[in-house]
Parts: structure tokens; sequence; C-alpha cells
């Protein structure tokens, strides 16, 4: 049977966390959230089988397992830091990494990076996705941006921007079902769903009494529910970021005139408190709020 080795990420965790006492103070030595950090000792705990910490509210105290595996854990990390390394001269370089929603990473994030990564070739991004409305959890990031309400409890939260919501449908959609000249016309139209664009908002600000639709295609991603419209799908809700491009080239058309001007959802920039944001992770959210607020 092949031998299992304790990750060794989640043993400078449980070494941080012992010597500093605190979930939070050791997270912040590592550069990384508590989440994180809570995450690798549960990961080691599993490994060994044993409780490591006491928990009693923010403090961390050893249990009588940590503190005996702490000796040899230290031990086994000074020999491997001790270790000469003739060629390691580069100090590390500083790293941010965003969480962000497909839709924001492919039309908003892409087109604009260039302006943060060439004003700071110092700083490494890392960009990871997520789903909205699923997936509420930074796991190792620095911060993400949310599409949703922007009711994150024990998280910073600041709102990056909204956008309104309108009707699309592709020419040839339109054409198919003999066009669309009024919003009562909609039903004879399939509207296409998605928890991130719910329809009851804008057939209020439209003037119509209409329920929900429950039936028909139901996507969850902006990009995608915007494909499905390019191809025929039916109608649905998008933004103008996210839509231009496609209006411009007339694969979709805006149907009427009728905008959500305070949709339900807005892109929020989101991020654990902690006792100080790392400089490059302060320099990011400070061109994100420059680049993007009150777009």
């Amino acid at each position: 049977m092949p031998r299992r080795f304790p990750p060794v990420h989640a043993l400078s965790a449980f070494e941080a966390a012992a010597r500093a006492g605190s979930f939070a103070e050791a997270a912040n030595t590592l550069c990384i959230t508590p989440s994180a950090l809570s995450h690798r000792i549960r990961l080691l705990e599993d490994f060994v089988g044993e409780r490591l910490f006491i928990r009693d509210g923010r403090a961390a105290t050893l249990s009588p397992f940590g503190r005996s595996y702490l000796d040899v854990v230290c031990q086994a990390l000074r020999v491997l830091t001790d270790f000469p390394l003739p060629h390691k001269t580069m100090p590390a370089q500083q790293r941010v990494k965003i969480t962000v929603p497909p839709t924001f990473a492919r039309y908003l994030l892409m087109p604009k990076l260039a302006s943060f990564t060439e004003a700071h070739p110092e700083i490494v991004v890392e960009v990871f996705l997520s789903v909205p409305l699923y997936d509420l959890c930074l796991n190792e990031s620095d911060l993400e941006v949310r599409f949703g309400a922007g009711k994150y409890p024990d998280m910073v939260t600041t709102k990056l921007f909204e956008e309104p919501a309108f009707a699309v449908a592709s020419p040839a959609y339109l054409e198919r079902i003999g066009g669309i000249a009024t919003p009562a016309d909609l039903g004879k139209a399939t509207l296409l769903r998605s928890a991130l664009e719910p329809w009851q908002p804008w057939f209020k600000e439209a003037g119509m009494d209409w329920p929900e639709p429950t039936n028909a295609l139901r996507v969850d991603d902006l990009g995608l529910l915007l494909e499905a419209v390019r191809h025929g799908h039916g109608v649905a809700l998008s933004r103008q970021h996210f839509a231009q491009q496609m209006i411009a080239s007339g694969e979709v058309v805006q149907l009427f005139d009728i905008r959500l001007a305070s949709p339900p959802h807005a892109y929020y920039i989101v991020y654990e408190q902690s006792p100080g944001l790392r400089p490059e992770v302060t320099l990011f959210i400070d061109w994100l709020m420059a680049t993007y607020a009150g777009t």
C-alpha cells in the first residue's frame, strides 16, 4: 500500500494557528482567509483522526493530542525550512486571488484587466469562477465579485454597480412567432427563466400583473442565458454590458423601451473581515471600484 502523507499546507496552517492562538491571526500571517485556514485544519484533523484544537469563540487552544503533534510538525517543518536552497534568491511574488461569476469574467473583467496588470506588473492575479446564488464560499480567494441581493452576513460587502434589465430576443425568433409589438404580446412568446433575472419585477415595471414563469428553459448563468436568446430559444432579460455586442451585430434586439432601473440583483465586492487586507488586495479592490463603480 502506498504511504499517505499529511498535506503540507495543512501542516503549516496548524503550526501558524498554534503559534498565534487565533485562526484569524494565523490566516492573516499566511495571507489566506480565516475560512480557508479552518478548512486546512479540518483537513489535517481528518487525516490524523484527532481533534487538534479546542475551539472557544475566537480563541483556539491546542488539545492534548495537538500539543504532542505540534512538536513533531515543527520539527518536520524546520527540516524543510532549513534545507539549503542556493538558487532561491527571488522574493515571494504578490498575488491576488479573486472569484467571479463566469459572465462577469468574460464580458467585464477580462476586457479591462490589462489596465491593472500593466500598472502593477509585480502582482499576479489569479481568477477563479463561481456560480452566483449557489456557490457562496470564498474558499481560498482573497475576495469575490458576487451577483446577488447583497446580503452576506459576516462579510464586508460593497456594491460595485447595477444595470437596468431589459427584454431581448433574436430577429429570427421574432419572425418565427409573428413579431412582438407590445409587452402583452409576450403572452405568445417563450419566456426564458433564470433565478438571476426574475421576470416579475420587470412585469411590474411594465404595468403587467403576471406571475413568474414556471415553464420553458431555465439557465442560471447570464452569459448562457443570452446565448439561449441568440439561438432562438425565446425571450429573456439581459443587461447592457452583456448584450451590447450582440445588439450592435444584430444577433439580438431589445424589445420595447422598458428598463427595470433597480433590478433585484447587482454586483458586489465581498471579502472576509480580517485584521488588515494585504496591500495588493487593497490595490485590486480600489481598481475594481475605480473601473466599474457607477458603470
